[in-house]
């Protein structure tokens, strides 16, 4: 049975929107295999990248579960955590320095099975990942009450967000093409989302 509210679920896609939207080693290896094979290139990445979506934060959560029903009070901590989290991602990316966006050779193979297994790499290749959701997850949702049909529906939302997203860069690659590849413009990018995630922060730290 399914216990998360709209909010939480609106709030938290809200987020990996955000998060989206931040260039980085995916949108690298994304933008690379549209401009090299169009959107054939693009969606077995994308399909790649949202295995490894499902898999962190379903991960992050079981790990949550067991740390939280041997010491239950630290829940409340980890709300402070995932404010602390959002808050210097957000000032990081607004000081942030932008340099030339590169992607690696291996990322661009062509084939469908290349693309994605570089797209699997790219996440799964990061076990930092995990950490990060713990870090964020506690302050979207009470980890305590979560059930496993809430932690499926977590893993899926936050795999389908940055998967739709990057079908749709895919398509418009075009048109992303000079946002990606202008600093300046990747600048301006980054510091309007790192602005936006201190608000996330300072949203959950009201609504704790």
């Amino acid at each position: 049975m399914i216990t998360l509210s709209l909010s939480e679920i609106g709030l938290y896609s809200f987020a990996l929107l955000l998060l989206f939207i931040t260039p980085g080693p995916v949108w690298v290896a994304l933008f690379a295999r549209s401009l090299k094979s169009g959107f054939a290139g693009a969606w077995p990445l994308s399909f790649g990248v949202a295995l490894g979506d499902i898999c962190w934060p379903a991960l992050a959560l079981l790990s949550l579960g067991q740390i939280v029903s041997l010491h239950g009070d630290i829940i409340f901590w980890l709300r402070y955590v995932a404010v602390a989290v959002f808050v210097v991602m957000g000032i990081g990316l607004y000081l942030a320095p932008v340099e030339p966006m590169k992607a690696e050779t291996k990322l661009t193979k062509e084939g469908v099975l290349a693309g994605f297994l570089a797209g699997l790499m790219v996440i799964i290749g990061n076990p930092k990942a995990m950490l990060f959701y713990i870090g964020i997850l506690p302050g979207f949702f009470d980890v305590s009450r979560l059930q496993m049909a809430d932690i499926a529906l977590i893993a899926l939302i936050s795999a389908l967000v940055p998967f739709s997203g990057n079908l749709i860069l895919g398509l418009a690659v075009g048109r992303a093409r000079q946002l990606i590849s202008s600093v300046s413009a990747r600048r301006r990018l980054n510091q309007g989302s790192g602005i936006i995630l201190i608000a996330v922060g300072g949203l959950i730290l009201v609504t704790a």
